[in-house]
């Protein structure tokens, strides 16, 4: 059987159809995987199939028939109509059982897409339902943080992850602290760190618009050790800034660029620390003095 893999069932059955130069009923195939289309990004899965055109079995059987004495021929021809009976018999059982099969896959995923769906509509409703900034005077950081852990844990229940810890706390008067951990945890941080980009977007928008506050969000220990790489690579770079007034880093990407940016203001309070871009649409830090007029 040959493995094939497409964005749906539908797709990967009609490549498999063009490989082997037959109409789809003519498959027999095996679903390994279910395709999900997921929620930006995570959860994305590729349908995948083990397919084979049923002739080959069909094709074997003639083969074997041809094979025996002359004198046995009507016999064999008589068994052949007969196991090809009993084949088309067999064809139109595992035709239907593969469409109730799929039936009830379909049904399956559409509840798993629609939950993941809900997740982005959830961020919507809670955005557009607060018109106004609560007033940063009269702000209760601890009500706060315990209102966003509870919807947030809301939220989350909707993806289809194993997630075991979902806590906020204020971080200092203008941010809040939210940690997520869990078995699934690796999963919501993606490769490079681009669905961890794309979570902490959303709940910023989304705490942003409704409290006017920052969020410090660390999924497993994705932030601290990125904070931790990113201080040991920027030491050359703190060294030159102490030895010769200036510096500037190497093209640094998302995530990685922030965290940079704030150790190096942190470091340098008194120097002129911001983002630049290359010619190749890069970011990368350059730290000098602030020019006085």
């Amino acid at each position: 059987m040959k493995k094939i893999e497409a964005e749906t069932l539908e797709n990967a059955l009609i490549i498999a159809s063009n490989d082997f130069e037959c109409s789809v009923v003519d498959l027999e195939y095996e679903i390994i995987q279910n395709p999900s289309k997921g929620f930006l990004g995570i959860g994305k899965k590729l349908a995948i199939i083990c397919a084979q055109p049923k002739s080959l079995s069909i094709q074997k059987e003639k083969s074997d028939s041809v094979s025996k004495k002359p004198s046995l021929v009507s016999d064999v021809a008589n068994q052949e109509n007969l196991s090809k009976k009993e084949q088309n018999q067999k064809e139109n059982e595992s035709l239907w059982t593969n469409v109730q099969a799929h039936k009830t896959e379909s049904q399956l995923l559409l509840g798993e897409e629609a939950k993941i769906q809900n997740s982005h509509s959830y961020f919507v409703g809670k955005i557009s339902s607060h018109k106004e900034i609560k007033n940063r005077e009269t702000i209760d950081l601890r009500g706060i943080a315990k209102e966003v852990q509870v919807e947030l844990k809301e939220l989350l229940s909707l993806l289809p992850y194993r997630l075991s810890e979902v806590f906020v706390e204020p971080y200092d008067e203008n941010t809040l602290y939210i940690k997520i951990d869990g078995e699934d945890s690796a999963l919501l941080i993606g490769k490079e760190g681009y669905r961890y980009k794309a979570i902490s977007y959303l709940i910023f928008n989304w705490v942003n618009h409704v409290y006017g506050l920052m969020i410090r969000l660390e999924i497993a220990e994705f932030l601290r050790n990125q904070e931790e790489m990113i201080a040991n690579y920027l030491l050359p770079t703190i060294e030159n800034v102490k030895t010769y007034g200036k510096a500037q880093t190497k093209p640094l990407d998302g995530v990685l660029a922030h965290i940079a940016l704030k150790q190096l203001r942190e470091q340098f309070p008194d120097k002129y620390v911001s983002f630049r871009l290359n010619n190749e649409g890069e970011r990368y830090i350059i730290i000098n003095d602030f020019h006085h007029t």
